[in-house]
């Protein structure tokens, strides 16, 4: 029988580049509106992936220290260009934010004042929280089956939710928890976990151009020499720059303190960037002196409310630290901050292109297999539940910025949820775009300031 909807036609390397640079711009709301964006556009517009080869992607990203929406991205590029698809999906996610956090941070430093950029990014807090919202609609939607034939999901969705927004268990426990149970799904109740995603014969949704039966590429396919070699080729690219810094400024020097400290933090991001932030307060604070406690909160802050991971609140760090120690002297702050955020950024993100490009192999060798996908899957429930506490986090603090303790009425924060409310109707209802959504609030925010209304 024809299929009513062709396969999409293969995609070529520029065309790809295109869209992970389109990315890198408006990859708002952390990891779960990066992760929802990547969801509709990959897998629901343009079809380049299937839901379960994309969520398969993800379950990985997830077990993973560091970003995993980068290394997500990184991972798709991987699949579908080899590996300098991979490495320039994963590049051009954090090269626009890290570009747009070094022009902030040097107005930060130099002037100490962004009322423009506030107000921007005023309107641009309520569109991300919609696109969180977005995220768990449609990753719970396309996950979760009908609760009564597979409750066992919807149970660790909730258990999830509950663990992170009541409990503040540590994100790792709840991932083992959630792989735990897919394991003894697998072997006592496999139905359970077995994906409901379509087939590419006959599935009630289009066909992708890597969908469920496509077999994976030969260069995806593991080998021993590859493995070596990807990490030979990551030991080579830390040592170079490393053993640089020792030479030129010792063991001491500022850079290369840095270049170790976050090489270290890049390994302790289990459970995304706000895992690690107390570790990075802890050491470019207490321990460095690299910048104080109040410009850290404004570095999450501007981290939060630009594109790309909000781990990259480490360029901030490493910029106001570059600047604060004259690393390249008091007549280069400007190029000695620039550099150190160069370098952090290198030494934090470097790992995670190795765990791609190492253990992809590895991991599209499980797909398919039961006692590897339902642990899996199993942490996809896990993480609907997860965003889902996340979208709580966002949506209680544009409505109530200031103080949740005092009245509810009086302290609600009500141009910022019109606009929430606003942006999610376009999403959901409407199927507006995350730009033109974006956009369009940022322009609301910035007018709501100027005018005294916010």
């Amino acid at each position: 029988m024809m299929r009513a909807t062709p396969r999409p036609e293969a995609v070529s390397f520029g065309q790809a580049f295109r869209f992970w640079l389109k990315l890198g711009f408006i990859s708002f709301g952390g990891p779960a509106g990066q992760i929802a964006i990547m969801h509709r556009e990959l897998v629901e517009q343009k079809r380049w992936i299937s839901e379960k080869r994309f969520l398969h992607a993800l379950n990985y990203c997830m077990l993973l220290p560091g970003p995993e929406a980068q290394q997500l991205a990184t991972y798709i590029g991987w699949l579908m260009h080899r590996t300098w698809g991979g490495v320039v999906a994963g590049v051009l996610f954090v090269l626009p934010s890290l570009f747009i956090l070094i022009a902030l941070s040097w107005i930060y430093v130099a002037f100490g004042d962004v009322p423009l950029v506030a107000g921007i990014f005023y309107g641009i807090k309520p569109a991300v929280a919609a696109i969180v919202l977005q995220a768990v609609y449609r990753i719970g939607g396309k996950s979760l089956k009908n609760p009564r034939e597979a409750p066992v999901p919807w149970i660790v969705a909730a258990i999830s939710f509950i663990a992170i927004a009541l409990l503040h268990v540590p994100f790792p426990w709840v991932v083992l928890g959630a792989a735990l149970t897919g394991w003894l799904c697998a072997r006592f109740a496999p139905g359970q976990f077995t994906s409901g995603g379509h087939t590419s014969a006959g599935g009630t949704h289009a066909p992708a151009l890597i969908d469920d039966d496509t077999p994976t590429p030969l260069h995806a396919r593991f080998k021993k020499s590859r493995l070596a070699a990807v990490l030979a080729t990551g030991a080579v690219l830390w040592l170079l720059p490393m053993g640089a810094l020792l030479a030129w400024q010792g063991w001491n020097g500022a850079l290369a303190q840095m270049s170790w400290f976050f090489t270290k933090a890049a390994l302790l991001t289990f459970g995304g960037a706000y895992a690690v932030l107390p570790y990075v307060y802890q050491g470019a604070v207490e321990q460095f002196g690299w910048l104080t406690g109040p410009q850290m909160i404004d570095g999450l802050a501007l981290g939060e409310t630009t594109p790309g991971p909000l781990i990259m609140v480490v360029a901030f760090v490493a910029f106001v630290g570059g600047w604060t120690k004259e690393v390249l002297g008091p007549d280069a702050l400007f190029q000695g901050a620039t550099l150190a955020a160069l370098l952090v950024t290198w030494f934090t993100f470097l790992p995670s292109f190795i765990f791609i490009l190492a253990g992809g192999p590895l991991v599209e060798s499980t797909h398919g297999k039961i006692q590897f996908t339902a642990p899996l899957a199993a942490i996809t429930a896990a993480v609907v539940g997860v965003i889902a506490s996340l979208a709580l986090f966002f949506i209680t603090h544009v409505a109530f910025p200031a103080d949740m303790t005092a009245g509810l009425a009086s302290s609600v924060e009500w141009p910022a949820v019109v606009i929430m409310l606003a942006a999610g109707v376009a999403l959901l209802r409407y199927k507006v775009g995350v730009i033109p959504v974006i956009a369009t609030c940022a322009v609301l925010g910035l007018l709501l300031r100027l005018s005294g209304l916010a």
